[in-house]
Parts: structure tokens; sequence; C-alpha cells
């Protein structure tokens, strides 16, 4: 088995307008007026005998902070994968597959509340909401079929490190240690899957690099 996962910056062009004249920190801490766009690039590959996985994740977000200590935001997440020779479960029905694409995106939003913001280090606390949808492709014996889009949305709470590095540049990284989330195929007689718990895995902690403006 071999698997390559990667954590890298993913900075894009952001344009922020304000009316009202704002002042910014430069020192490498956080102040009410700044903006940070932050984002987190993935990709992962598994092979094991004749099955075969590749993944690719580009989560962006911006945060703005309206006080000293609390910053509020919004972020996307886009996320696609492939496998060959993996079992499925389409329509309830659990087998093997040729190969099977999925392809995941998610739009939410979220608030933090900084410790220590005028510090170049800073623990924070989030609460996020998002809503998800994933769309799935069969491919079994060359026929293709669109398995059922699945969507819901789940709310998350956990804790996070902010640390500059420079004046604009920080690494983050958090970590969704509490949360529900649920979510339900879209097809007759279909339930919801509905989970809720404490997630101490810490292979789940998400890193990331942040710019701030």
């Amino acid at each position: 088995m071999k698997k390559l996962l990667l954590s890298a910056l993913a900075v894009c062009a952001f344009t922020f307008v304000n009316a009202q004249e704002e002042t910014t920190s430069t020192d490498g801490s956080l102040a009410k007026g700044d903006v940070m766009i932050s984002g987190t690039l993935g990709f992962g590959s598994e092979s094991q005998d004749v099955v075969k996985t590749n993944s690719f994740d580009f989560s962006p977000s911006a945060t703005y902070l309206v006080t000293d200590k609390i910053g509020v935001g919004v972020k996307v997440g886009f996320g696609s994968g492939k496998g060959e020779n993996v079992d499925v479960e389409f329509g309830g029905i659990t087998g093997n597959a040729d190969e099977a694409k999925t392809t995941d995106l998610s739009v939410g939003a979220f608030g933090r509340y900084f410790f220590t913001p005028a510090s170049k280090f800073s623990l924070f606390g989030e609460l996020g909401f998002n809503y998800n949808t994933s769309k799935s492709e069969i491919t079994e014996a060359g026929v293709t079929l669109d398995a059922p889009d699945n969507t819901g949305f789940d709310v998350a709470v956990g804790p996070g490190i902010c640390y500059f590095v420079s004046s604009n540049f920080a690494i983050e990284a958090n970590w969704g240690a509490l949360g529900y989330k649920t979510s339900k195929l879209d097809m007759a007689g279909a339930e919801s899957k509905d989970e809720f718990g404490l997630n101490l895995d810490l292979a789940d902690i998400n890193f990331g690099l942040a710019y701030k403006f």
C-alpha cells in the first residue's frame, strides 16, 4: 500500500472593500479589520493488488475580524475521488465496480474566537456549519450508471491554532472535535444517516497556510 497526502497553501485572489477606515495589524498578529485568506490542498493515492484509489481536495476560506478577538468567515470545499475494482453501495446494494468516481462539494460559514490575537501564536475555538452534496458515477461491465446524490449538512465545534511565521503569513491547524452530521440519498424510501460524536482521531487535524491582508 502506498499513500501520499499533502497539505499546502491555497492562496486565492481576493479584494476587500470597506467604506470605513479600519486599522489592521502589521506585526504578525491579529486585530479588528484584518482579513485572512487560508486553505488546504491535498491529494492521496493508494494501491493494493488490483484495487487502486486516487483522491484530491481543495478547501479555501476567508475570515474577517469584526472585533480584536472574533472573526466570521465563509468557506467552500471541492473533492474528487476515483477507484478501480472497489466495493461500492448503489441503491442500497453493495457490490464491486470496475470504476467508481465521486465528486464532493460543500459550502459553509463559521465563527472563530481568538484567545490571544495580539500574539504571533493564538489558540482559537471554531463553530462551523456546512451544506454538503456528493455525486457518484459507477461503471461495471462497460455500463456507466449515476448513483443517487447524497446531500446533507454538518455542524462542528473544535479547537485550532494560528501561528504567524511573518507579518502576513501564518500556519493554521484546526480540529472539528465535536460534531453532528446528517446525510440522505436522493431516492425513494431512503432514510437519513445521522452521526453525532466526539472525534479524537489526530489524523483528522487539518493543516493549512493563511495570508493576512
